[in-house]
């Protein structure tokens, strides 16, 4: 392809209709189709980066290779399209008023007023245009966050509106709004649709595309209605029905026409159709998956699912490889005692403990991690998780009765967990972690090369604590080996217990490398390990 396609979605209505899911949807089937696609998420908010936010705000921070604290959607982007994002796929406000500010104060503009237009127009646009031209994508699919009507997002819808002039027939408008349907008057309404459509229109934007989130499934004579209101091309309005799982999305606007009515919206070939045979082949296991496996996950943020999302993807889709059905039980670690442990982790057949930050609900991870151990339960740690596992050990194996993490206890006697030493000078909170990919060196016959099936792995980082080598010979001699070791700076990334079942922590999240097609290995080593578990059991 000569020219880069550019692709924005845009929603209405309400927030959390799932416009990460729709463009990850419309990514898979252009790709499907052998098209290089690449997704990028711009965030109206003024944060530099999700980094600094609390899960409760934003549910997950993920993280990309290069080292990027990012929005979650950028899990869905690399789950669907397989594929590993950057800090190019996420903008935010706070960045672009931060890179605009940064020129200003070089001189960059000429001691010119600097003004929302152009100046924070063209930064966003730039943003836009230099991912495709960059990497030669033939899709950049951009999803602007937030809702039409948000003033936050206004900069943004402005840029697009300029670049639908500037990009002509390569440029593409999809708005994604809510159809809610009213239980009294027994109908759906579109008007909420018609309103956001006409504040789109306002805005200079007229939608090439229409998906209309419903809970029911709507009409011919409902979409051609709201064609005719909106100025949409009859075939160009879908719907996105509640179904069992997001990974059924790509099928559903599949069976639509998506991605034929865009090429030939865009005066591309429409001959054939994506071939989606592995993602059917994983959707059809998940189907035939009767056998449950019960998963115990341990940490604090239980009542916020969005916190843990990329591990709760990482463990159903190691499920599904396993022909196994995944429920999964999220367990609030401050609500752990020594009491009632064994009746919140008695039905087990895996525990994995979570990541996080700080001191609260640690000691219930403690509790969990003890339980898990003397009962030989498959138990999976990850950052946080890897580093409660070796407290515990600490604590209940070594006879360190005092151990614990410097994050948690600044002046304690064993610190098996500290801060690294350059990070010990550092006040600012935003990324300044161990952030993204770092090489790990597996130690041959451990239980995590039996997974990886290789002795040298990339995997991402997220934290600022590590294990303290001091201790690593005291550790090795009683019983938990350090088997993973970054090549680099000889600091312990993975732990295991070989004498146990299936006991393993580490210092990396392998759950930000776990998509559909490609599951994460040491998930599914985890999962098949659970598996036997349960069967041992029953």
């Amino acid at each position: 392809m000569a020219d880069t396609k550019y692709i924005f979605v845009t929603g209405g209505v309400v927030s959390s209709l799932g416009k990460g899911i729709i463009a990850s949807s419309l990514g898979k089937l252009l790709q499907a189709r052998g098209y290089r696609v690449t997704i990028q998420k711009f965030d109206p908010y003024i944060n530099v980066d999700p980094g600094t936010l609390n899960p409760y705000e934003h549910g997950e921070c993920y993280v990309t290779v290069d080292g990027h604290e990012a929005d979650l959607d950028l899990g869905h982007y690399e789950r669907f399209l397989n594929i590993q994002t950057t800090r190019a796929n996420n903008i935010t406000t706070g960045r672009i008023y931060q890179n605009v500010i940064e020129k200003e104060r070089r001189g960059d503009y000429l001691g010119k007023t600097v003004q929302v237009i152009p100046h924070i127009t063209d930064e966003i646009k730039r943003n836009v245009k230099s991912l495709g031209v960059k990497n030669k994508f033939d899709f950049v699919i951009t999803e602007i966050g937030g809702t039409v009507g948000d003033i936050e997002s206004t900069p943004f819808l402005e840029a697009v509106r300029q670049l639908r002039w500037e990009l002509g027939r390569n440029c593409f408008c999809l708005h994604l709004t809510y159809v809610p349907y009213i239980a009294a008057a027994g109908e759906v309404k579109t008007k909420p649709t018609q309103h956001s459509v006409k504040e789109l229109q306002s805005l200079g934007i007229q939608p090439d595309m229409l998906v209309l989130r419903t809970e029911r499934k709507l009409n011919k004579e409902i979409l051609d209605k709201v064609a005719l209101f909106c100025n949409v091309e009859q075939g160009a309005v879908m719907q996105s029905v509640d179904v069992s799982t997001i990974y059924e999305v790509p099928l559903m606007m599949q069976k639509q026409g998506m991605d034929e009515v865009l090429l030939r919206k865009l005066n591309m070939p429409t001959e054939g159709e994506a071939d989606l045979e592995r993602w059917k082949a994983f959707l059809q296991k998940r189907k035939d998956a009767k056998k449950e496996v019960r998963i115990k996950l341990v940490g604090k943020y239980a009542e916020l699912p969005d916190a843990y999302k990329s591990i709760n993807e990482a463990l159903s889709q190691a499920a599904i490889y396993n022909n196994r059905n995944l429920v999964l039980d999220v367990c609030h670690s401050e609500k752990i005692t020594p009491e009632n442990v064994a009746e919140i982790l008695g039905d087990a057949d895996g525990i994995v403990i979570a990541p996080g930050f700080g001191q609260r609900g640690i000691e219930g991870k403690f509790i969990a991690l003890k339980y898990a151990r003397e009962n030989n339960l498959p138990t999976f740690g990850i950052c946080l998780g890897m580093q409660c596992m070796v407290i515990e050990y600490a604590r209940n194996v070594l006879g360190l009765a005092d151990a614990n993490s410097t994050e948690m206890d600044p002046k304690v006697t064993h610190n098996v967990i500290d801060l690294m030493e350059e990070q010990k000078h550092i006040t600012n909170m935003g990324a300044t972690m161990r952030l993204g990919a770092f090489d790990c060196t597996i130690k041959k016959g451990s239980l995590a090369f039996k997974a990886y099936g290789k002795a040298k792995v990339q995997e991402r980082h997220r934290h600022r604590y590590e294990f303290n080598n001091k201790y690593k010979e005291m550790f090795e001699a009683a019983g938990m080996k350090c088997t993973g070791i970054n090549p680099d700076s000889d600091l312990v990334e993975v732990v295991e217990v070989p004498t146990l079942r299936w006991y393993l922590g580490t210092q990396f999240h392998p759950e930000y490398n776990s998509t559909v097609v490609s599951p994460n290995p040491l998930f599914m080593s985890f999962m098949e390990a659970a598996a036997a578990t349960r069967e041992e059991n029953i």
